[in-house]
């Protein structure tokens, strides 16, 4: 006996074990941190999306960046859809990924909005960022914030912004927590490391299926494994900064936070893992770190061309003790090049063994 299903009820037994990915990008960004996922190696985007990992749940993606329902032929209301279902408790479980730092829109002059995503299909008009979040977020099992507008607020949320930018947890609060039990999950970045970003979501997607535990986060929500060292510690061109010996200009392997890097006070891993398949990273490619995964981001950290404050008193300590590190160095050094006193360069056999022969 065969039973024909009703559209919505067929749409959900297609559903059925499925986790959805919202990823909203409709905060203020640049979109660099969509951008930034699809170099992902270490898992790729393809690995999560196509269930290569075991263990992974079956997963949906709807992500504006690759989604051929955002074009003009399928049209954008397609695509947003989803997020309505979601509103109306229709998908479950889903995660919600938010891209791009959260304006306050009770500041402007009543007129517009700040930032959107889709339209209200009730009143045809512009659905805000904001309301969005108001009306996902206590339904989402995790809410994920990536890159630095959306963690803590980001370039938008610099002194004097119109907007009053802030960051996912400025805006849910620091201690919210998911229907789930899960706290805001920040992953930071300008743009964000990419496979930061897709460690992290698979993480997420094991821990919904009951296969990890929670997720282990820092006071800045930020995930232990990947935020908890700086970049100095995994940095190739901290041994210099150990000898006091300092780059002056760019184009130099020293150290270089004369030039203005932050990397000794900042928690972030790009140079210990690479940008790409373990390769590139700022300091690694002779770029300053200008502590784009830190909370304080930009504010605290400005002028990036000049030296960091402090680093005064530690680079010239430093300086005496790596001064008289080298030289001490330097004679082991010497006296490591030297063969021992038994064995010598010669055109006879000098290795201490008489010829027994």
């Amino acid at each position: 006996m065969s039973t024909t299903l009703e559209p919505e009820q067929a749409q959900q037994e297609t559903d059925e074990g499925v986790v959805h990915i919202l990823w909203m990008n409709g905060g203020l960004s640049c979109d660099g941190d969509s951008v930034a996922l699809t170099a992902a190696t270490q898992p790729s985007i393809e690995e999560i999306v196509l269930g290569a990992l075991p263990g992974l749940p079956k997963i949906a993606v709807h992500w504006p960046l690759i989604d051929f329902e955002c074009g003009p032929e399928t049209g954008a209301d397609n695509f947003i859809e989803w997020w309505h279902k979601a509103d109306r408790g229709e998908l479950e479980p889903f995660v919600l990924v938010v891209e791009g730092s959260i304006p306050n829109e009770a500041i402007h002059d009543g007129e517009g909005y700040w930032a959107g995503f889709g339209n209200n299909p009730a009143t045809g008009q512009p659905m805000k960022t904001s309301e969005w979040l108001d009306r996902l977020a206590p339904k989402a099992t995790a809410v994920v914030a990536v890159g630095t507008c959306a963690t803590y607020g980001g370039i938008h949320a610099m002194a004097g912004n119109p907007t009053g930018a802030m960051g996912v947890p400025d805006y849910l609060g620091w201690s919210w927590k998911s229907k789930a039990g899960l706290p805001i999950v920040c992953v930071p970045g300008c743009p964000i490391h990419p496979d930061n970003l897709s460690e992290t979501l698979v993480y997420l997607l094991y821990q919904v299926a009951g296969q990890a535990p929670m997720i282990p986060l820092d006071a800045e929500l930020r995930p232990q494994w990947l935020f908890g060292r700086t970049v100095h510690e995994g940095c190739d061109r901290a041994g210099y900064y150990e000898q006091g010996d300092f780059a002056k200009e760019y184009g130099s392997p020293k150290c270089l936070v004369k030039l203005g890097c932050w990397g000794p006070v900042v928690n972030c891993n790009v140079p210990k893992r690479g940008w790409i398949n373990g390769v590139g990273g700022c300091p690694n490619v002779g770029g300053i770190c200008i502590a784009c995964t830190m909370p304080g981001f930009p504010d605290k950290f400005m002028p990036f061309m000049d030296e960091p404050a402090g680093s005064k008193v530690s680079t010239t300590a430093s300086k005496v003790y790596g001064t008289v590190i080298r030289r001490l160095r330097k004679y082991t050094i010497n006296s490591g090049n030297k063969e021992p006193k038994w064995r010598h360069k010669g055109s006879e056999l000098t290795t201490g063994y008489e010829k027994v022969w």
